[in-house]
């Protein structure tokens, strides 16, 4: 009796169980056939179009949300079509199609996809997709050459404004140069006289004095003045050098010695007749003596016929004479050129200065400083900018460089849950560098991607590589199509070519999370580096990351 009690409530607890399990079935059947996903094709040629479909059956109060953007890597997008909508008494059989496609062959799987029906999540199925190589007879395909590359005509820009301004502005100051300074200018009266011979500069002298008033005005203090520095020039510049310089006795007393050398053949007369000359002249000058006039006149032809004796009483010049004063012509020529070189260069540092210092008041001392030394960061922020998009799903971000694609190594064992790309331009071993990659879950992890591991794991990784002394800080950022992420960024000290050399440097890390993409972008900066800042600032402020409209 016990027993058949006991096989009676066994009975009755496995009936149960049974009926639970049958209902959890039939349950599990009913949630998921509001959710039904399939593809017209599971094998197709590169870069041919498969269409899938997910359909939903619910209620016409419910809200449906299908997935958009590029949820469906390694396959990419390249179509998102409209919703169908069919009524069935009091519910909806939602349709929505995408086209997709894939450019390299092999065999790939198209991740389940999140829908939202209300505030529930169902995921479709996963897929599999073979793409095949389109096979291309060569023997009956046509070949021909390859088209000529086609020139694409730059913009010019202004920078031939600018370069006509500076060549105009050089023009201007060459032209005020030649002018002023190199131009042969025309000779004016005392340059010309001072050029004549000490003879025919004497006699012009002595006509220039006729053509005087002192006589008229009894002025014989000046007379005797110009007359008698007449004859002293011209017996400095050719018999006795300090003639110019010595009392009369002085003079007199040389030219007696000068005669009984032999070096001067000029007759006792003539010594006696400018004796004579000279001792008035001192009388009139100092002693307020007031000759005639026509003795005044007397003594003016008494010096214009001396000065005829002393030329005639000078010996020829000889060949060593002559050749030292074409060296001495020849090094005045040379000291005046010097001169003009000096003084244009003098003029040319002086503008140089000018213009920095104008330049410096307006731009400031370091802009105009590194402009004419150089600066690796001004050079790349004044530089030709690239905007292009980097991985699936696109991020389209501007930079000083183009992006290089870079290998990273992703352990076996993950190689088929999750797909990485990178792009690069330097390294965390450069002072300066950005990194943009995009990692694609084979299927999107429970609770969605831990975007802190991420970031802690980003911060791991540069430790690893050298970089240590790490201060984050962290805020969310969005960027300007709207698309949200968070900004970790902050000061750290790299080892420059890993020479034991720590310099301080700054980071931004920006990362973006959807249900099965992680996409993140590093920047490293110089500190202390305006045109760092601006650079960054500039990268920034150019991330979008692309959707497909629908």
């Amino acid at each position: 009796m016990n027993y058949e009690l006991r096989m009676m409530n066994f009975e009755s607890k496995q009936s149960k169980t049974l009926v639970l399990s049958l209902f959890c079935i039939l349950f599990s059947f009913f949630l998921n056939a509001q959710v039904k996903s399939s593809i017209d094709s599971t094998s197709i040629k590169i870069g041919e179009q498969i269409t899938f479909k997910v359909e939903v059956e619910t209620d016409t109060t419910n809200l449906v949300v299908f997935p958009e953007g590029q949820s469906f890597s390694p396959l990419e997008v390249i179509e998102f079509y409209p919703i169908d909508t069919l009524k069935k008494s009091d519910k909806y059989n939602l349709i929505k199609k995408y086209g997709l496609t894939q450019f390299d062959s092999g065999t790939y799987t198209i991740p389940q996809q999140k829908i939202i029906i209300t505030d529930k999540a169902f995921l479709t199925d996963s897929l599999k997709v073979e793409v095949n190589n389109v096979v291309v007879d060569t023997t009956k395909q046509g070949l021909y050459d390859i088209k000529p590359i086609i020139g694409v005509e730059k913009s010019s820009g202004d920078w031939w404004k600018t370069a006509l301004i500076v060549l105009l502005i050089i023009a201007v100051i060459t032209a005020l140069l030649y002018w002023f300074i190199w131009r042969k200018k025309p000779l004016t009266e005392e340059e010309k006289i001072a050029l004549l011979p000490p003879y025919d500069r004497a006699k012009l002298a002595l006509k220039k004095l006729d053509e005087s008033t002192y006589l008229e005005e009894e002025n014989l203090k000046d007379y005797y003045s110009d007359l008698t520095f007449i004859i002293r020039k011209y017996l400095d510049e050719k018999v006795y050098d300090r003639a110019l310089e010595s009392t009369t006795d002085e003079l007199i007393d040389r030219l007696k010695l000068l005669k009984q050398g032999n070096q001067v053949d000029l007759s006792n007369d003539d010594i006696k007749n400018l004796e004579s000359i000279l001792k008035r002249a001192d009388l009139v000058k100092f002693a307020k003596s007031a000759p005639d006039i026509e003795l005044a006149k007397l003594d003016r032809n008494t010096i214009d016929v001396e000065i005829d004796h002393v030329k005639e009483a000078l010996p020829e010049p000889t060949e060593e004479e002559k050749l030292l004063d074409e060296q001495y012509r020849e090094a005045l020529e040379a000291k005046k050129k010097r001169k003009k070189i000096w003084l244009t260069a003098g003029i040319a540092v002086f503008l140089l200065c000018a213009t920095f210092a104008g330049f410096s008041v307006k731009y400031g001392f370091g802009y105009v400083k590194d402009t004419i030394l150089g600066h690796d960061s001004k050079e790349l922020l004044e530089g030709t900018w690239v905007t292009s998009d980097y991985g699936v799903p696109p991020i389209s971000i501007s930079t000083p460089k183009v992006l290089q694609r870079v290998q990273t190594p992703v352990p076996d064992e993950l190689k088929q849950q999750m797909q990485l790309t990178t792009f690069a331009y330097g390294t965390l071993l450069d002072e300066f560098s950005v990194v943009v990659s995009t990692t694609v879950m084979a299927q999107a992890p429970e609770g969605g991607i831990d975007v802190e591991k991420a970031i802690e794991g980003s911060l791991k990784s540069m430790e690893a590589q050298g970089v240590k002394d790490i201060v984050t800080l962290q805020e969310k950022f969005t960027t300007p199509n709207g698309a949200e992420g968070v900004k970790t960024h902050g000061t750290l000290k790299i080892d420059i070519l890993k020479s034991g050399n720590f310099v301080d440097a700054k980071y931004v890390m920006l990362h973006f999370a959807s249900d099965n993409v992680l996409q993140q972008v590093i920047i490293t900066s110089p500190s202390d580096d305006t045109y760092a800042e601006q650079i960054v600032e500039r990268i920034i402020n150019s991330i979008e990351l692309k959707k497909e409209e629908a």
